[in-house]
């Protein structure tokens, strides 16, 4: 068995001690997988400290494989290592060492010595796409350490918080969750009963609620009973909260209720802020109704932020996941006419601007959560078809969309809205991928050219 190792280093704006605790606390492996891989941890045992295992599912081809690490050498706050004790690798010995290069800097050197399936013919059939895949996965990782990081110092004087979120299982809420968690916050799932209803109990004594659920809205087609969950779900289910969480004996400080850029309807090229009006449409009648109902909390005392979400772009969920099939067999292209303009933002920035959001105790009302450049959806096609190097040549004519899709294409694909993120740029926030490509690079793990 031949051994290989492979290293890489980041510097950190944090001291070693900041570093190693934050991959100390729940979420920190999960905030490092990365979302191209479909990498699911499965179990735990114990936190950071010798003999702590934890076991991955990982995707090989059309099965999936089971790996399990075990921590050595925990050295607080210096080192540790991750030992596979079972996996598709002969040989995973990854150490963590951190250097401290004064009172709020460090040194974080990942090395991993490990082995190729299979011996020589392995090692030469596989050797070099692994090494590629590592250097992949390690800049996505040092890149999202470091971000996380710095955000965290911003508010480290902060007593930390405890959050209730519902649709804590969803995507974003997943991602909000393990960026709340690694930050030292304290994470409260809401749950809905039988009758869709959230219990609020859980919120009882918490600083804020984010409130998260709501019916999707993908479907081949929206037929009057999709309309109606998808209002119901949204309005009428915040409505209840907004209420049970004023009956509380220790109501939430905040709520921060989602909302989307569909308020605006579609308005062409006309740049958007949150002072712009509402539009028309079923999405933009939805939205309205949507933040009314959240703006109930305010009888109350209560902080209430409406996030307007545009298109959240990751590949494990939404609009992306599903364009990313047919790019990839360079079958994708514009939707229509190309002109309409896609207010998107990347998850990671998704979930830090609604940790700003939590964070900036007089920011209320509406908040514009999308990158601070929209793009036509022309340009979108061909920014995806470039990081992933194939044509984008096999435009979706609008007849067909909505042949295919009905309503819900004029609302989506066709629907043009040009929003731009005026509160958070005027409250001092930072965007981790303002521009579309390099978003794109960070998500899919394509290295810039």
């Amino acid at each position: 068995m031949k051994q290989e190792t492979f290293l890489r280093s980041v510097e950190l704006p944090v001291a070693a001690a900041a570093a190693f605790a934050w991959h100390a606390r729940p979420g920190a492996l999960e905030r490092l997988l990365p979302p191209w891989d479909d990498v699911r941890v499965v179990s735990r045992s114990g936190g950071l400290e010798d003999g702590a295992q934890v076991e991955l599912s990982v995707p090989a081809g059309p099965i999936r494989l089971k790996w399990v690490a075990e921590h050595r050498d925990v050295q607080p706050p210096y080192q540790f290592r991750d030992v596979a004790i079972r996996g598709p690798l002969p040989l995973w010995d990854h150490c963590h060492r951190f250097e401290p290069l004064g009172p709020d800097a460090c040194t974080l050197t990942d090395r991993i010595d490990y082995a190729c399936p299979g011996g020589p013919v392995g090692r030469l059939l596989k050797g070099r796409s692994l090494r590629r895949e590592l250097e992949r996965m390690f800049r996505y990782r040092h890149d999202t350490t470091a971000a996380d990081l710095a955000m965290h110092a911003q508010y480290a004087d902060r007593p930390r918080m405890k959050v209730a979120v519902s649709g804590a299982s969803g995507m974003v809420g997943t991602a909000l969750r393990h960026l709340l968690t690694t930050g030292g916050h304290e994470v409260v799932p809401l749950r809905r009963d039988a009758a869709n209803r959230i219990d609020a109990g859980p919120a009882d004594g918490a600083d804020a609620v984010v409130h998260l659920a709501g019916e999707s809205i993908a479907a081949l087609r929206w037929s009057e009973q999709k309309k109606r969950k998808i209002r119901d779900s949204r309005v009428d289910v915040t409505q209840w909260l907004a209420d049970d969480l004023l009956k509380l004996p220790n109501p939430p400080k905040a709520l921060l209720a989602a909302s989307a850029v569909g308020f605006y309807g579609s308005r062409g090229d006309e740049t958007l802020r949150e002072t712009s009006a509402r539009g028309d449409g079923f999405l933009a009648e939805v939205c309205v109704g949507w933040e009314d109902a959240a703006r109930k909390a305010r009888d109350g005392g209560i902080r209430v932020a409406t996030l307007r979400f545009g298109a959240i772009l990751s590949p494990q969920g939404g609009a992306l996941r599903l364009m990313l099939p047919a790019f990839r067999m360079g079958a994708g292209g514009r939707i229509g006419s190309g002109t309409q303009y896609m207010s998107w933002v990347g998850l990671d920035d998704a979930v830090a601007a609604i940790h700003h959001v939590l964070m900036a105790e007089g920011l209320a009302g509406p908040v514009n959560v999308t990158a601070p450049e929209p793009v036509t959806n022309a340009q979108f096609a061909q920014t995806l078809a470039r990081v992933l190097h194939r044509p984008a040549l096999v435009p979706v004519p609008a007849m067909a969309a909505r042949a295919t899709l009905g309503e819900m294409a004029d609302s989506l694909l066709l629907a043009s809205q040009r929003v731009v993120p005026a509160t958070l740029e005027e409250t001092g926030f930072t965007f981790r991928n303002a521009h579309l490509q390099a978003a794109l690079h960070h998500l899919l793990g394509r290295a810039p050219h």
